[in-house]
């Protein structure tokens, strides 16, 4: 990728290795230059004005080939239109959200995490919780509206403001990357299911019995790593003046492979590959960021 790369502040500690792999999350602190963060704020404003990447509750946009709109839906399902504000894929339009997903820290750190050689962008998302939206964001696996299988599949998480659980810090259940258990899709804000959707309905936490449920207060400059397959949700943000704002970005690593998954939402070149097919070398819907 060039040697234009951001530099991250720390190296990923083999203690942070371990916790990744053994509890499905892991919140690495301090790794990010604030000043990165500092200077995605004016692009996510763009982003958030962007009705092609962003509306509110959560929007996959139809004009970028996909074929389902999560907001229509959640809007027949009767959930109201809040504060709640979602884009995915801004890197394809935005050059900042491009040089994050590529050329931060991220791509580097998610390698160390995941153990692998190499890794994949699948794609990014601004996440935004104004203050006093009600909306939480309901128990979800990742994995199950992503169209790739493996071992080595991650989200990352990185805010831009101070975020505690009055704000809606994000809960993680720990350990259930290592359940041998798929889960429906649902609309975020409810737990209806996506219509076609394959797996069981995800548990809230009234569901969760003694199961572990962590969150994290971070900073702008921390990052928090899932595994794909870790159930998580978080609360609405109750505050009256503080934003939530985040920076989601999702890597695939060596063991990724495409699996379609049905009626989950599609991107345009899912209608391209095959069952089991690895992720290209020179796919530029999915492209490599790290070596």
């Amino acid at each position: 990728m060039g040697d234009d790369r951001i530099a991250a502040v720390r190296a990923v500690t083999p203690e942070e290795i371990d916790e990744f792999w053994e509890r499905g999350v892991v919140c690495l602190r301090g790794v990010l230059p604030p000043s990165l963060l500092a200077g995605m704020e004016g692009p996510v404003e763009e982003s958030l004005a962007d009705r092609r990447v962003t509306v509110a509750i959560a929007d996959i946009a139809s004009d970028r080939g996909t074929d389902l709109l999560i907001d229509e839906r959640a809007e027949k399902a009767g959930v109201p239109r809040g504060q709640f504000l979602s884009g995915v894929d801004s890197w394809r339009l935005y050059p900042a959200f491009e040089r994050f997903a590529t050329r931060s820290p991220l791509p580097e750190l998610v390698a160390a995490l995941l153990r692998s050689d190499r890794v994949w962008l699948y794609e990014d998302s601004v996440l935004v919780k104004e203050p006093g939206t009600r909306e939480e964001t309901a128990m979800h696996q990742d994995l199950s509206y992503f169209h790739v299988d493996g071992s080595q599949v991650c989200t990352t998480w990185s805010p831009l403001d101070r975020v505690d659980e009055t704000t809606g810090a994000v809960r993680y259940v720990v350990g259930s990357h290592r359940w041998d258990r798929s889960f429906r899709p649902n609309l975020f804000v409810t737990t209806t299911p996506l219509p076609g959707t394959e797996g069981e309905i995800a548990p809230q936490v009234g569901d969760l019995g003694d199961a572990e449920i962590v969150t994290f207060a971070t900073e702008p400059g921390d990052v928090v790593i899932h595994h794909a397959r870790t159930l998580h949700g978080a609360s609405g943000n109750a505050t009256p003046d503080r934003r939530r704002r985040a920076i989601s970005v999702r890597y695939c690593g060596d063991d990724a492979r495409y699996h379609i998954r049905r009626g989950a939402p599609l991107k345009a070149h899912h209608h391209h590959v095959t069952e089991g097919q690895p992720l290209g070398d020179d796919e530029p819907a999915c492209p490599v960021v790290w070596p």
